[in-house]
């Protein structure tokens, strides 16, 4: 894309969130400069900011600067200016913004009359047609700066300013600027927080701007994508495709980033506000996420047991300026300081005063603090320490089981569902039906109800318990994006209504090829542990942190082979994962388990699965190594195991190994390393998910090598034969 040069503004305070904000969606080529950020990119880059900035403005395209001493210089350096290559004249509207600093023209209103009468003389001149002005959405905003009797002439692609997301449908007196909120939020670190599981409360909620901004924030949401008008949807260089495909990955990462939200909770005690908060939710489609009553702020303490353990406050309390004197006032915030204090000692609280005096009536410990402008208002943002914080193992003690994020849920109102999506509805109910039977009869609450079955709806649906976990898989790139978008769409509404399950209950991942044990990195840190059952034995799954959930369902079968061949035997667990093996040996009676991983995450969630399960003792080993390595240090130390499952990563770069393991070309050696471990009548499980996999079997020659990978397909899978090996290993005996 051919690069162009871009403004970017921001108020008060907010650059160096925005150039943090820009940094993220790697624009590199940045100048920061008095209220803008200036950067080189392409109409992407400029698209993406005007969709993913929380804190900008305004984006601007700078096209001329010119000497413009005079309004007859500014007249005559605007009509050289070749507008028709940026709006046709019949039919489009236009309008100008302009100001001036230290410059002989200082009348903004007759500075941008000039501009405007300039581009329509133009037009005029040319076709004997012109384009009329349109104030509030035109088809082109203009904006002129005038800097020292330079001018700057810029095609505004915002066209109207960034804050205004396109939710606030009610109002409250006051009310909060989204920017400003999201603003407020990001200084307070709430993106992090809300990835570990912390909730929000806004006890003064107002209209509901801290509220909505944090689900955004939290949820990955694009601030952009409810607005229905950009600055560029009607300029003539307007790249429609781009901006189509930066659309449809926003709708995406929404779908995905929802099921992720913490929890949320707001209230008032002024019923219109409560209905304005809750009109402005539900025009943000976040009304079975967010819970706002009506509620005195003396009331909280009641709520505080239904709150998690750890959190954030925010609020737009009354101050002095707006609602009455210091001493009218300090009573308030001691209350909202008792509050905290008594009641939710564990949570940090941010608020916004124009009088930072007034922050010291909560007797709370401030530590860090920034100026931002409300409006007109200079004000100061006030981040305070939790009087009592939770230690790391408090927290993973106090982490949720996953349920309904509120106790009310609704569906998306008017959703259309496509001509082909009641082709899926029908396919989907009959998979369900058929396989809810079946998993009941096999005592079995994860399992796949959906793989592909309809190509237009390339998506893979397990059950577990009441929640489901989707994954779409990526869409050719010849696939229109609006369409693919829209059968995501279909299959997010669809599948809540069909169960009748809250919309919170679907979680939804990308499922791309992923390379070694990327599925295992975490995508957040909620810890929202949901506890299901297999043939009997109980498993913790995590459904929103990971790509994949704890428990491989294709596995299944592979896990009862293990109890069945475990009774007696010393059983090792190799690239263990969450050790789901290690409860079926354990439940097959095996003598001892050894569970080898990596990842103290993981050893620790296995621990917890054994436990759960009432396996505890000695006899369970867990211990944290490269496996490589400790294969070739067991081998020296004349270990020998009756049963061993090897489930390695296709491939692997992790910083905790040396070098990169790629399964198919490394395969054989580690099976021969594994092998040499086993007793004489001892049995390997080897697994792979790698789709192509093609056994050494070299291997044969001084291995027993049984392919079991059909007898191990679960019926659930049965569509994709592919979808893993697996091998039953033994020496040969001599």
């Amino acid at each position: 894309m051919t690069p162009h040069k871009f403004t970017v503004t921001a108020a008060r305070g907010m650059l160096p969130l925005l150039a943090k904000e820009l940094a993220e969606m790697a624009i590199k080529d940045t100048k920061q400069e008095q209220g803008n950020i200036r950067f080189t990119g392409s109409l992407e880059d400029a698209y993406r900011v005007c969709l993913w900035s929380r804190v900008a403005i305004r984006v601007l395209l700078p096209i001329a600067q010119f000497n413009a001493e005079t309004t007859d210089a500014l007249y005559a350096g605007i009509a050289a200016l070749a507008w028709e290559d940026h709006i046709d004249a019949e039919g489009s509207t236009i309008a100008v913004d302009f100001n001036s600093f230290r410059s002989k023209i200082h009348h903004t209103q007759y500075g941008a009359q000039r501009v405007k009468d300039a581009i329509v003389d133009r037009f005029r001149d040319q076709s004997g047609l012109r384009p009329s002005v349109d104030l509030h959405q035109p088809d082109l905003r203009i904006n002129v700066y005038v800097k020292h009797n330079q001018a700057t002439v810029s095609i505004d692609l915002s066209g109207e300013s960034l804050h205004k997301r396109g939710y606030r449908v009610s109002s409250t007196a006051a009310p909060l600027k989204e920017h400003l909120a999201a603003a407020i939020l990001m200084s307070a670190n709430w993106a992090q927080l809300a990835r570990q599981g912390w909730g929000l409360l806004d006890p003064m909620c107002g209209s509901g701007t801290f509220l909505i901004e944090a689900a955004m924030i939290a949820a990955d949401i694009a601030p952009g994508g409810h607005r229905d008008y950009f600055g560029f949807l009607y300029w003539k260089q307007h790249d429609k495709a781009v901006w189509k495909q930066l659309k449809a990955e926003a709708e995406r990462r929404r779908h995905s980033g929802l099921a992720r939200l913490p929890k949320l909770r707001g209230g008032d005690a002024d019923p219109s506000a409560v209905k304005a908060a809750q009109d402005n939710i539900a025009e943000a489609g976040l009304a079975d996420r967010i819970l706002v009553e009506q509620r005195n702020l003396l009331d909280w303490p009641s709520q505080a047991k239904q709150l998690p353990a750890t959190g954030l406050i925010v609020c737009n309390p009354p101050y002095g300026e707006r609602m009455g004197t210091v001493a009218e006032l300090h009573h308030l915030y001691g209350s909202l300081g008792n509050i905290v204090s008594e009641s939710l000692p564990a949570w940090r609280t941010t608020l916004i005063t124009d009088n930072a005096e007034l922050g010291k009536y909560t007797g709370l410990t401030l530590f860090d603090s920034q100026p931002f402008d409300n409006g007109p208002i200079a004000c100061q943002v006030l981040h305070y320490r939790a009087v009592r914080p939770l230690s790391a193992q408090s927290q993973e003690r106090h982490a949720p089981v996953a349920e309904p994020i509120v106790p009310e849920f609704t569906h998306q109102a008017g959703y259309i569902v496509s001509e082909h999506g009641e082709m899926f509805a029908n396919r989907f109910k009959k998979n369900v039906k058929h396989m809810a039977k079946w998993a009941k009869k096999n005592d079995i609450e994860c399992y796949r109800v959906y793989d592909a079955d309809l190509p237009d709806y390339a998506v893979a649906i397990d059950m577990y318990g009441d929640h489901v976990h989707v994954q779409e898989y990526a869409a050719p790139k010849n696939i229109d994006p609006d369409k693919a978008l829209q059968r995501l769409n279909d299959v997010m509404h669809l599948i809540p209504t069909i169960l009748n399950i809250p919309a919170a209950q679907v979680v939804l991942k990308l499922r791309q090829k992923q390379r070694g044990r990327q599925q295992y990195e975490a995508q957040a840190s909620q810890k929202q542990r949901l506890k299901v059952m297999e043939s009997g034995l109980a498993f913790w799954v995590n459904l929103t942190d990971y790509l994949d959930t704890g428990l491989f369902l294709d596995h299944r079968i592979t896990r009862q082979k293990i109890a069945t061949l475990a009774a007696g035997q010393d059983f090792l667990n190799l690239f263990a994962y969450t050790g789901s093996a290690t409860v079926y040996a354990a439940m097959g009676q095996a003598a001892s388990t050894t569970t080898v991983d990596m990842s103290n995450t993981y050893l620790a969630w296995a621990q917890d699965n054994l436990a759960l399960n009432g396996f505890v003792g000695e006899q369970h080993r867990f211990i944290r190594a490269n496996c490589l390595e400790w294969l070739q240090a067991a081998q020296q130390e004349q270990q020998r195991f009756g049963l061993i499952f090897l489930d390695p990563p296709t491939f692997s770069n992790s910083s905790r190994m040396d070098g990169v393991f790629d399964i198919q070309r490394d395969h054989a050696s580690l099976i021969t390393l594994a092998a040499a471990l086993l007793t004489d009548d001892g049995k390997l499980v080897f697994s792979t998910n790698r789709r192509d996999f093609k056994m050494d079997m070299m291997l044969s020659e001084t291995l027993n090598m049984q392919d079991v990978s059909h007898e191990t397909l679960p019926l659930d899978f049965k569509r994709n034969d592919k979808i893993h090996a697996c091998w039953l290993i033994e020496q040969v005996q001599s």
